[in-house]
């Protein structure tokens, strides 16, 4: 008999969404909480953070009030919407404003107090989007009594959806960018408050404080919701044994060391592509592991040799799609990343196109802007990655375009830059984006830095990143690389450069970093990988090589941003 002594050991359950949230609806409903000390925060350091999805509602429209009850001269904070700017009160004055936040789609907020830095920050999907000087002694309101989706007075109800509401009293969580959660909070630390996560009530709170319980009111109309921004359980330590747990064997067995991500690590996968100066498309597949440097190994093959082709992503299926074969192909494959072996068929493209530029949250993916024997096509075209099937229309995109760049978080589709239908001429420098989880048409998000083709694009769950391209014949290609905040709108910023003004057609992603392959100037390929860290800025640095030299090919990965 051997005696299982860990209290930890991998799990085998699926990590499905399992919060809810509170639905409010803009007249009469709000959440109170019972008064307790646990509220007063004083001179110490507190995080205040939840998801929240803002309906269309105008007007002054509260998150979280905590003030006195004669109103604005309590030190207790206020977070609230009002015109087209997000708001943090305290002391009778706003002290952070921000226009960085976007309705109808989930969002995470923090409101984080560091007594360290005499700061108050507030981050949106992980990005600091204002912060401002704050030395403020927190007393304790006269009521006590915090209020979710109503000011103090009983008025500016907000309407939309909340979930996963946190307060610490005592820590600043986060005190520079970061990736915002993506399984559902924990009762973490200083955690005084953790609500807005049942499916079943909005009443319940699944911690309720340090000291006193704390109970929650429910007024008005507010009820619980299984709508929520798809959190899951974390099994990062699997199924927990508290005590001693013995098997029969006649053996033993030695369990692995390290994470899940630290013995296998994210992959990518470049599939397909042109081999210059041979002059041959390729149907090969090749993989790294992101979070590592080092040549490419050999995954396996595609159903048909194409270049120009598209690529995109859940965290178990790379599909790949379209291209030129020479003739042009409306063919999708997909693999199994966590495996290796040759593609199998999975469906259909509306149309036989060359270069479907796609992109994906965890379910659903999207094609978009393309090539066809009729011209350049505007068409977004999605399916589900877990299924197999043809693709079915989305909507459109503002501009017709090919040789675009696309990236995502889990909520949000963008694609960049791209060689437009003549006349007009020349390369376009517009940004657009679309909901994922709706049908419809595109919308403007900003500029690139520089209008141009085959660039490639990358993206962790906040942040966008475009490399390389080619103007033609006005400036020939480009070593750019430009970023954009996802959640946000507004023009790319400056990033670095990559090695060489080449355009670029493989990019895949971890959270933290990305990776870039299929360069090529034109005259023949280049073999190298280059890599950057997402969240910072600077040129990219060397990874490794592909194992054979290739160029219009197509990227994926299992870690990307819209995961």
């Amino acid at each position: 008999m051997g005696i299982l002594r860990t209290n930890e050991i991998s799990g085998l359950e699926t990590p499905t969404a399992v919060t809810g949230s509170v639905s409010f609806d803009g007249d009469g409903d709000y959440l109170q909480v019972n008064p307790g000390n646990d509220f007063t925060f004083g001179t110490s350091s507190f995080t205040i953070e939840m998801f929240v999805y803002k309906g269309s509602g105008t007007g002054t429209r509260i998150l979280y009030d905590h003030r006195n009850a004669t109103g604005a001269q309590g030190l207790h904070p206020t977070l609230y919407y009002s015109g087209s700017n997000l708001y943090y009160f305290v002391n009778g004055s706003n002290i952070l404003t921000t226009s960085n936040y976007t309705q109808n789609t989930w969002q995470h907020y923090a409101l984080v107090r560091s007594t360290s830095t005499n700061t108050i920050k507030l981050y949106i999907n992980g990005i600091e989007v204002a912060s401002a000087s704050d030395t403020n002694d927190y007393v304790a309101p006269q009521s006590g009594a915090p209020y979710i989706g109503q000011n103090i007075g009983g008025s500016f109800y907000f309407d939309g959806y909340i979930s996963n509401f946190r307060i610490l009293k005592g820590t600043a969580l986060y005190t520079s960018d970061f990736t915002p959660p993506v399984h559902e909070l924990q009762p973490i630390g200083d955690t005084v408050l953790l609500c807005c996560n049942n499916p079943d009530s909005a009443a319940a709170a699944s911690y309720a404080g340090i000291g006193t319980s704390k109970t929650i009111t429910v007024n008005g109309d507010a009820v619980a919701s299984t709508f929520s921004p798809g959190l899951t359980r974390d099994f990062t330590f699997g199924t927990q044994f508290e005590g001693v747990a013995k098997f029969d064997t006649q053996g033993y067995f030695v369990p692995p060391s390290g994470t899940t991500e630290q013995r296998g690590g994210t992959r990518g996968l470049f599939g397909g592509g042109y081999q210059s100066p041979a002059a041959v498309n390729s149907n090969t597949i090749q993989y790294i592991t992101i979070t590592t440097t080092g040549n490419a190994l050999d995954f396996g093959d595609l159903t048909e040799t194409s270049r120009s082709n598209g690529a995109l992503s859940s965290d178990t299926r790379g599909l790949f799609a379209g291209g030129q074969i020479p003739g042009f192909s409306n063919t999708i494959s997909f693999i199994t990343i966590s495996s290796t072996g040759n593609a199998a068929d999975f469906g259909d493209l509306i149309a036989a196109v060359n270069t479907p530029t796609g992109c994906s949250s965890r379910t659903r993916g999207i094609f978009g802007g393309s090539y066809a024997p009729g011209g350049v096509r505007n068409v977004l075209e999605y399916i589900t990655i877990a299924s197999t099937g043809n693709t079915v229309d989305f909507g459109d995109l503002i501009t017709a375009r090919n040789g675009s760049a696309a990236c995502s978080s889990s909520t949000r589709a963008m694609w960049a830059g791209g060689d437009p239908p003549s006349p007009g001429g020349g390369e376009t420098n517009v940004i657009e984006f679309i909901t994922i989880s709706t049908l419809g048409n595109a919308a403007d998000f900003g500029d690139l830095t520089r209008a141009r083709r085959r660039l490639a694009g990358l993206s962790n769950s906040t942040r966008g990143v475009f490399a390389g391209g080619y103007d033609n014949p006005v400036t020939g290609s480009f070593n750019i690389i430009d970023y954009i905040t996802i959640a946000a709108t507004g023009n790319a910023t400056d990033f670095g450069d990559i090695s060489t003004a080449t355009t670029v057609s493989g990019g895949v992603s971890s959270p933290v970093r990305g990776v870039w392959s299929g360069f090529w100037p034109v005259s023949t390929s280049l073999n190298n990988i280059e890599y950057i860290t997402i969240l910072s800025t600077g040129n990219a640095i060397d990874f490794g090589d592909l194992n054979e030299t290739r160029g219009l090919l197509a990227g994926c990965s299992n870690g990307h941003g819209g995961l």
